[in-house]
């Protein structure tokens, strides 16, 4: 079996190699081409004997399953997965090509590089790793390279969940991404993210009157009308709701006393907010306590000397655990107030705030397995503000942690600005600790 140093050096490899796939996803059904990535995987694990299925509900959207199978019928699944897309980019913003790869003090930089083809290159090495050790686990290891995530999973997880179920079925899943310190440095806590928001993307389309832009007065501009409403979704300011994890995130910040009163008060965490120097961190807390809404996109459609008799506008709202289709008809209702009658809504994607509980003995693995490297850390378990495939997992009845373990010396808000943001990178000793940490994880739970 290769040695931790070894496995190391092979997952900066196999990153390097992904992210120069670019299998950049925009949301288009053409877009992503993740077949790349899936070529790449199938050719790394060749050679170990293993099943590997392919699955391409749509030209160039391939997903791929590996697995051991256990030997007791009877035993708990797990499964390691990952997703092989990637958002778009702007090269001009990076300080280096997005898609080289290119290691540089100490880190891998490149698109996906934190999300999350350097969890999916450490879960593939570890699996080969296992694999080529002739590792039986008593239950079945799967290891599941994912297509879409970036998108919703419609041509992804979403599709596997609805057609292909049983070939990607677990009882225990490890996806993205967690490993985060925090706290006191000499008896950390170490972010485990097993609780997510849900994402209820609307298309808010406003309709007016065509006429000549020559002659704007008195006329129905659907543009106009657009800019209101995008207006007023920007000012509305739905109350603060805890979720059951809050404390223990708040408990991990290690904070003063008031602050964290003032962080645990729905009367005041809002103003508490406002006064935040940061704008990422009082922006990553506000995200944490309260259901937003976010537009992003306008179509017009339209030609300058024409008033526009239709404007589309797509709407990223992340809600809360108890809001969901109808809490966020509500909210569109109290946020465009009279506006309300002059929108058409169509649900783009419609995912509740999903969680995993922690009484388990994936999470009695993960502790001990984090403890190897940390053996002063805990674990702590963290409800994040994005969505991940995980949350189809939790709907197939399964518990779908996101762990990985990074150094100590990276920066939780540091971090956060990397995903989806410029110059996205991460470093050789995280890559190590991730790898390390599914390996553990994998012959403790299963051998």
């Amino acid at each position: 079996m290769a040695t931790a140093t070894e496995q190391t050096a092979e997952t900066v490899e196999l990153l390097q190699a992904l992210i120069r796939n670019a299998c950049v996803n925009n949301g288009t059904p053409e877009s992503g081409q993740e077949v790349r990535n899936a070529d790449l995987l199938a050719t790394y694990l060749e050679g170990t004997g293993l099943d590997l299925q392919r699955y391409e509900p749509t030209p160039g959207r391939t997903s791929l399953v590996a697995r051991i199978e256990g030997s007791d019928p009877a035993a708990p699944s797990l499964c390691l997965m990952g997703h092989t897309d990637v958002v778009p980019v702007n090269p001009s913003g990076w300080s280096r090509d997005p898609f080289d790869g290119e290691v540089v003090d100490g880190e891998v930089w490149g698109r996906g590089a934190v999300d999350m083809l350097n969890l999916i290159a450490s879960q593939a090495v570890a699996f080969r790793s296992l694999a080529d050790s002739g590792f039986r686990p008593t239950g079945d290891l799967i290891l599941f390279a994912v297509a879409d995530e970036e998108s919703g999973s419609v041509h992804g997880a979403r599709w596997m969940a609805d057609h292909e179920a049983d070939a990607i079925r677990a009882d225990y899943v490890l996806t993205e991404n967690g490993g985060l310190h925090s706290g006191n440095a000499e008896a950390p806590a170490i972010s485990v993210n097993v609780a997510e928001k849900g994402a209820s993307w609307r298309r808010l389309t406003v309709r007016g009157t065509p006429g000549h832009g020559s002659m704007p007065y008195r006329t129905d501009n659907a543009l106009v009308k657009a800019a209101a409403v995008i207006q007023r979704l920007a000012d509305y300011r739905p109350p603060a709701r805890f979720h059951e994890l809050w404390r223990g995130q708040v408990d991990a910040m290690a904070l003063d006393e008031e602050l964290r009163d003032q962080l645990l008060d729905t009367a005041q965490i809002d103003e508490f907010l406002a006064a935040v120097p940061s704008s990422e961190t009082a922006g990553h807390l506000h995200a944490c306590t309260h259901t937003t809404f976010s537009p992003n996109v306008a179509d017009g459609l339209g030609k300058t000397n024409v008033i526009p008799d239709r404007v589309s506008i797509d709407v990223d709202i992340r809600t809360m655990p108890g809001d969901h289709t109808e809490e966020v008809r509500e909210h569109l209702r109290e946020a465009l107030g009279d506006l309300v009658d002059h929108v058409e809504v169509e649900v783009l994607q419609d995912d509740a705030a999903s969680s995993s509980r922690v009484d388990t003995p994936l999470w009695d693995a993960l502790e001990r397995a984090v403890a190897r490297p940390f053996p002063t850390a805990r674990i702590n378990p963290q409800f994040i503000v994005g969505f991940t495939d995980a949350r189809i997992y939790r709907e197939m009845g399964a518990v779908a942690y996101g762990a990985g373990l990074l150094s100590p010396r990276i920066s939780g808000g540091e971090f956060a600005q990397r995903f989806h943001g410029n110059d996205e990178r991460i470093d050789i000793e995280s890559l190590g600790l991730t790898t390390g940490l599914y390996h553990d994880v994998c012959t403790d739970l299963l051998g």
